[in-house]
């Protein structure tokens, strides 16, 4: 490499502000080898993704990361442009025209549909709705939630699902210590539910909540936890698995869901079932087309031939009565204009993280992805600063190669001024510290971590009113 070559200044956008945009930048200027100008993208004016968006409120510490974004924001080389959406605001050819490297980092935005009858009837909702109308999304705040049903169902055992079932349960005062958005905290002040029932198709040793998650749900102000004992009563596959291997992370998970199937005396108000082996084949609805009750199909575990355990019905069904339906099954990557795109998979097709074009089956010159539309929604929002990490060494490769993009504008000010024209309303990161100092403040004066701005003209007036 010549001594020109190495003072080369690389242009990279990245597609999406939440860890894995982030993470890929914090690996990005790590190699100091190189240097590198980044400008991020969002549709959003705030940045971080899921920790504003999808972080459950009451879990504030977790939050706590995103300093780490703010820190990484300070470089002098990063510069944010909020409120500018991939295929409205900009264009592939527009990033192509100014950037040698381009990562998409958008995550994976939509719920996993069961595909049984009933699942479109009024009262069926997704996880996904429903955790970020009570964060304060801003395209979620309108939606409503029948809140009057005493009785909800959660298809799913995932720490997601668990979100919404705690959350649910919460009084308002546990509610009140939390950033939760203000119309959720009074909707839910307002709620008649009494029941909630998380449902799993498999047993519990196969349940993805972690222990941390389900052992909170002990600690609820105003809610027991109930498991039935012949639910947790562990198949003969996994006794088998528990002798041959150590694993203490199991037991204690199904040590803690044998001590909520144990008799208790019922002292507070609400109760939050956690069933195991039983899957929705059927959302029963009313003469008025609303919920009333899930059809559910017991299950057994068998194993497969490649030794792996899965559930089977067994023709035994029941009748759940539940007002109001959750499904928390997983989640599939949105497509991305002109970008190739897995629809089974519900990913970006990719290798290691460079974009692969299907019909050749080689890797688009400089265009990459990270994050759950790389991988799929899969690990924990730790696990995006590995993969980010994957996808930075295949650039820094490419680098080494010359397989990046070659840009006919590449002076960052010649951005600006595309943006400036194509949305003068976007949110430059300083806006976001305003906003953010200012929604803390709001909390303070409530005695809470922050209160949230959750409509984007109330976003742009208060951060227009606090810099004049």
């Amino acid at each position: 490499m010549s001594q020109n070559d190495n003072n080369k200044q690389y242009r990279v956008a990245v597609i999406g502000s939440g860890p894995a945009g982030f993470y890929a930048c914090e690996h990005l200027f790590k190699r100091t080898e190189h240097n590198f100008s980044i400008d991020m993208f969002d549709r959003l004016p705030t940045p971080h993704g899921l920790f504003r968006s999808g972080v459950a409120p009451d879990h504030q510490k977790i939050k706590s990361v995103t300093r780490v974004y703010d820190k990484i924001a300070t470089n002098e080389n990063f510069r944010f442009f909020g409120l500018v959406e991939y295929g409205k605001h900009i264009t592939i050819d527009d990033l192509k025209r100014h950037y040698h490297i381009i990562i998409f980092a958008t995550g994976a935005q939509t719920d996993r549909k069961m595909n049984i009858p009933g699942e479109d009837l009024e009262g069926s909702h997704t996880a996904t709705e429903f955790v970020a109308w009570y964060n304060g999304h801003p395209d979620y705040k309108d939606y409503k939630f029948d809140l009057t049903q005493e009785k909800v169902a959660i298809v799913g055992v995932g720490n997601v699902a668990v979100d919404v079932a705690r959350i649910l349960c919460r009084t308002q005062a546990e509610l009140m210590q939390t950033d939760i958005a203000d119309y959720a905290l009074e909707a839910l002040k307002k709620s008649s539910v009494k029941e909630v029932y998380l449902l799993g198709r498999r047993g519990p040793a196969q349940a993805a909540f972690t222990n941390p998650e389900v052992k909170e749900l002990g600690n609820l102000d105003d809610a027991h936890v109930i498991t039935r004992i012949e639910e947790v009563e562990l198949d003969e596959f996994t006794k088998e698995l528990l002798k041959n291997k150590e694993d203490r992370s199991l037991v204690k998970k199904i040590e803690i869901l044998n001590a909520y199937s144990e008799d208790i005396e019922f002292q507070k108000s609400k109760k939050l079932h956690i069933r195991f082996l039983v899957s929705p084949v059927e959302i029963i609805g009313d003469q008025e087309g609303k919920v009333k009750a899930v059809k559910l199909v017991k299950n057994e575990l068998y194993k497969t031939d490649d030794g792996s355990l899965r559930s089977r019905a067994t023709g035994e069904t029941e009748e759940l009565e539940a007002g109001l339906v959750f499904r928390s099954i997983g989640y599939h990557g949105v497509p991305l204009p002109q970008v190739p795109f897995h629809e089974k998979w519900g990913v970006i097709h990719n290798e290691k993280g460079r974009v692969i074009d299907p019909e050749t089956n080689l890797h688009v010159p400089g265009i990459y992805s990270t994050g759950w539309i790389k991988r799929g929604p899969t690990g924990v929002i730790g696990t995006n600063k590995q993969d980010s990490g994957e996808t930075v060494e295949c650039i820094i490769e490419d680098i080494q190669s010359g397989h990046l993009l070659s840009p006919e504008a590449s002076n960052p000010s010649d951005v600006s001024d595309l943006i400036n024209e194509r949305q003068p309303q976007h949110f430059s990161y300083e806006d976001w510290l305003r906003l953010n100092e200012l929604e803390i403040l709001k909390g303070e004066e409530q005695g809470r971590p922050r209160v949230k701005y959750t409509s984007i003209e109330d976003m742009l007036e208060a951060v227009k009113k606090n810099s004049d």
